[in-house]
């Protein structure tokens, strides 16, 4: 167990992507190091109690620290929130209600169907006047938005209309600021594994738009279908900074087991991460702090 905790990237991703599956639960092998620690106790072991450190000790170097609170707010914050609003939700105009009553700098989402877009448009007009929306993806911004186009992150195997990728330019009190919006394909959980050829491309794909990406600030919104542990996403965390504070699951909005909705930068510190209650989406909504440095 401190074996597949430690040394999780050498778990190969064949086959059925067992290594990226892996690494999309990686926090919930901790669970399991308790378990095994209460066997000890209950037993009487002195063995197994020492064993049951090991694991511990590791989980606790990886995530420890995504359980201590977030820095103080400085002079320079951004809040943002980050919502797959779903393309079934029964109702939209108290899902943007419900945002719009966030306070947040930004608002990005996505499963943005074309019946439901005006009921977003309508309820967040008052407090968020500046907005862009490409394809099933927007922003929402209390700030000028500028530059505005569409980020092609569609992956070879897609061969329908599909735009998810939306980059525009937003310009805060602290400095202009690129704002990335991404929802990246699916992936599925088979017998024979997990299917993320799509996701991964996409990836590949939204990383290179970071990477070119002139403004030295840059804030990526979007739900990734991804962990930030999962080796799929490693063409945008290794570009940009991820959470330091909270773990946030946001999936499935029912029984949150993981973080597939992200929040990532460049040039900033995203400070931390948490959720907010749920709306008629299957995911819940979540909102990060951003200091930019």
């Amino acid at each position: 167990m401190a074996g597949l905790l430690a040394f999780h990237r050498a778990v190969p991703n064949t086959p059925g992507r067992a290594g990226s599956l892996l690494e999309s639960f990686l926090p919930w092998l901790g669970l399991a190091a308790v378990l095994l620690f209460l066997y000890g106790l209950w037993r009487r072991t002195p063995v197994v109690l020492v064993a049951a450190l090991l694991p511990v000790a590791v989980w606790t170097h990886l995530f420890a620290g995504l359980l201590l609170p977030a820095d103080a707010a400085g002079p320079r914050n951004l809040v943002v929130v980050q919502h797959n609003v779903s393309d079934d939700n029964p109702d939209p105009a108290d899902t943007a209600r419900a945002l719009a009553g966030t306070g947040a700098d930004l608002i990005a989402l996505e499963e943005l169907v074309p019946d439901a877009l005006p009921a977003y448009e309508r309820a967040l007009a008052a407090r968020y006047p500046h907005h862009e929306v490409r394809g099933t993806v927007g922003l929402w911004s209390r700030h000028p938005l500028s530059g505005a186009r569409t980020v092609d992150i569609k992956p070879a195997e897609q061969d329908e209309p599909w735009s998810r990728g939306l980059r525009a330019v937003a310009a805060t009190p602290h400095g202009q600021v690129a704002v990335y919006v991404a929802h990246l394909p699916s992936v599925r959980i088979v017998p024979s594994g997990m299917t993320s050829r799509g996701r991964d491309e996409s990836a590949v794909r939204l990383g290179r738009e970071v990477e070119a990406e002139p403004l030295d600030r840059v804030i990526l919104l979007g739900d990734l279908n991804s962990t930030v542990d999962d080796r799929g996403l490693a063409p945008l965390t290794s570009r940009l900074e991820v959470p330091r504070h909270g773990f946030a699951f946001s999936f499935p909005a029912g029984l949150p087991l993981v973080r597939i909705d992200q929040v990532m930068a460049r040039s900033a510190t995203v400070a931390g991460i948490d959720t907010l209650p749920a709306t008629g989406s299957d995911h819940l909504p979540v909102r990060a702090r951003i200091s930019l440095d």
